[in-house]
């Protein structure tokens, strides 16, 4: 089995969502509810929102040509790393309590990943690397890891490590990534697989 699919999706998507808006919300969701049931909404979340894009991304992987989805692929990831580079400080994220906290962090975790830079990023690893299964693995276990840390000790680690260094190695990571793929495609020489 290549390890490969599912180490790349778990450490771009563990670095790009650390300190994302959608870990303050459960971190917000956290400080009003219990975190398990944080935690169980909002991986519940993570699996209907990631799993679809996997599936969209192995879709791709069929109409598209390869030689595209790695160019599609390089230069959506090195614009994921510039635009991460280049946004603002993530404001606080404020959220009201709900009388179901697993259905209210389910819905409003799905609602804030929907359309964010880690959707598109699933998408874009499942059409590299046609491997849904590791993909999904990796991307749901970098979930687990990150949403663990975020429901339990979130709020202390965002107060120990600075934001703008998470958003600067998620940023580097992206650019890598985007810049081996477009290499690797450009020259016909697998240089992540």
């Amino acid at each position: 089995m290549d390890l490969i699919p599912l180490l790349s999706s778990f450490g771009i998507v563990a670095l790009a969502e650390f300190g994302d808006k959608t870990q303050l919300a459960a971190i917000a969701l956290s400080s009003r509810h219990k975190p398990i049931s944080v935690f169980i909404g909002a991986l519940l979340a993570f699996t209907l929102v990631d799993g679809i894009s996997v599936l969209i991304g192995e879709a791709l992987a069929v109409f598209l040509p390869m030689f595209w989805i790695g160019v599609g692929s390089g230069i959506a990831f090195i614009l994921f790393g510039i635009y991460t580079l280049l946004s603002k400080e993530v404001k606080e994220v404020r959220v009201k309590e709900r009388r179901f906290p697993i259905a209210s962090s389910f819905l409003i975790i799905t609602l804030m990943e929907l359309g964010d830079k880690t959707q598109f990023t699933v998408m874009a690893l499942a059409a590299k690397y046609t491997a849904a299964v590791s993909v999904f693995t990796g991307v749901m276990l970098a979930f687990l890891v990150i949403t663990g840390i975020g429901v339990t000790i979130g709020a202390v680690l965002l107060k120990l490590v600075p934001s703008r260094y998470i958003r600067g190695g998620a940023a580097t990571i992206f650019i890598l990534f985007g810049a081996l793929f477009l290499v690797g495609t450009i020259t016909d020489i697998e240089l992540l697989k």
